[in-house]
């Protein structure tokens, strides 16, 4: 029967066998490894420096610190923040030294999901590192902004990562086919899934094609179509941290969709966040505040539409809530838009925060026993609806002193353009009114005197 059959898997992950030993053999990730980019003229110096590589999984990071100690002559120390601890960093400080001592060659010691080391364990790196005696290399899937503390991020050059591209994919997928099941064929339909179900993830998709080939070899075919491929792969959800940067990465897509009345971008970065395991209801929560930020009352049935939408899927649960919720950031984009009461409500903030405390006006003051009524509590107060058009023109309702500003100011879209017409005609009843009073006031100066 065909080599491809007869042959036993070998013992290493197809992963493992392809991980590249020179940097020209490395696939993607030219704006770093191009010529005359910042990692290539950091492996062409001679001269190793501290760095983090921050980057999603799958895209090269071990295999660029094995390369850099290949690179430099250095002898690799590899821990996981994950399992290890500060025994371990002693450990590998101890190897550090020993190494040399006995051939004068330095380390570099590579430790994987750094953010996962707290501030103590962090720290245990610094003198080692200021000694020269370690060459540190961190990498994390985490912004290291926030998850590196400052000492140690201030003595490490900082390297992005980015997804793999289709193209570098693609290239992957040949290079894998070759090495372990080169006369497996797979047609066009069945490389474009493998590549999209690998979502930039180098690993994930040798994994694949390794899971693909077996399959394969078992069924004794060595034509693959589409159909084989989704039969063989088990449902692989696209790659998305709960707590980290692709998680609030896609959020804020989600809501700047919305606001720019994307109705089907808003579609696409809600399902791809429910494809990827988001809470549903913590979207709902998000749309329920993006009713009130970027619609407000421009169209006030978006909030009770949104909050329907989570009572609805709380009801109903999976898949079938999801629909409820699809027609509300729907319905959000398509609304209209306004920010008015988001930016009143900021305003009225600043204001009471930065101000002195003031009383309330005694005319506004509840009055509920006689002495409060004695000592003018609620006094030349002006019940609203018992004046023309229910509004008492003219009267303040601001702390005395305080000159009244204005945090609420209509747009002229959707609902608030309403608003502000009437708000509009009521300010002009509190200028009549006022002009009213002041030339009754200089009519009753001219009397008295």
């Amino acid at each position: 029967m065909s080599e491809l059959f007869d042959t036993p898997q070998p013992a290493a992950p197809l992963a493992e066998l392809l991980r590249p030993e020179r940097i020209e053999d490395v696939v993607g990730q030219v704006d770093l490894l191009g010529p005359g980019k910042p990692l290539r003229v950091a492996f062409e110096s001679g001269k190793p420096h501290s760095m983090i590589f921050w980057g999603p999984p799958g895209v090269g990071k071990t295999t660029l610190a094995r390369l850099m100690a290949k690179a430099f002559d250095a002898e690799f120390i590899q821990i996981s923040a994950v399992l290890a601890g500060v025994k371990d960093i002693r450990d590998a400080v101890a190897r550090a030294e020993a190494t040399l001592q006995q051939s004068g060659r330095r380390t570099i010691l590579f430790v994987d999901e750094v953010h996962r080391f707290n501030k103590a364990q962090q720290d245990a790196f610094l003198p080692f590192v200021e000694r020269g005696l370690l060459t540190f290399i961190g990498a994390t899937t985490e912004n290291p902004s926030f998850e590196v503390n400052s000492a140690l991020l201030s003595r490490a050059a900082v390297y992005v990562l980015k997804p793999l591209s289709e193209d570098d994919l693609g290239e992957l997928l040949e290079r894998g086919r070759q090495r372990l099941f080169a006369e497996m064929q797979l047609d066009e339909a069945a490389q474009e899934l493998i590549v999209a179900a690998a979502d930039g993830d180098a690993r994930r998709l040798l994994n694949m094609v390794e899971a693909i080939g077996t399959a394969a070899a078992t069924e004794k075919l060595t034509d693959i179509d589409a159909a084989f491929v989704q039969r063989t792969l088990a449902q692989n959800l696209r790659r998305f941290d709960k707590g980290g940067d692709t998680f609030y990465d896609q959020i804020s897509a989600l809501h700047k969709s919305v606001r720019g009345s994307s109705p089907d971008a808003a579609l696409y970065w809600m399902v791809r966040m429910l494809d990827g395991g988001a809470d549903p209801l913590y979207l709902g929560r998000r749309m329920v505040r993006m009713a009130s930020e970027d619609i407000g009352l421009a169209d006030p049935r978006a909030l009770t539409i949104t909050l329907d939408a989570c009572a609805t899927y709380e009801r109903l649960g999976s898949p079938e809530g999801e629909l409820a919720l699809a027609e509300a950031v729907v319905y959000l984009a398509c609304a209209a838009k306004s920010n008015a009461v988001y930016v009143a409500y900021n305003e009225a903030r600043a204001l009471v925060q930065s101000d002195q405390s003031r009383s309330v006006p005694i005319h506004l003051r509840n009055a509920p026993t006689r002495l409060m009524k004695e000592l003018g509590y609620g006094h030349a107060y002006r019940y609203a609806h018992d004046e023309p058009e229910a509004y008492a023109a003219g009267e303040n309702y601001f702390p005395d002193g305080l000159d009244a500003p204005t945090f609420y100011r209509p747009t002229p879209r959707g609902l608030e353009g309403k608003i502000g017409e009437k708000l509009a005609h009521l300010r002009e009843l509190d200028r009549q009114a006022r002009r009213a009073s002041g030339e009754k006031d200089q009519t009753k100066e001219k009397k008295d005197s």
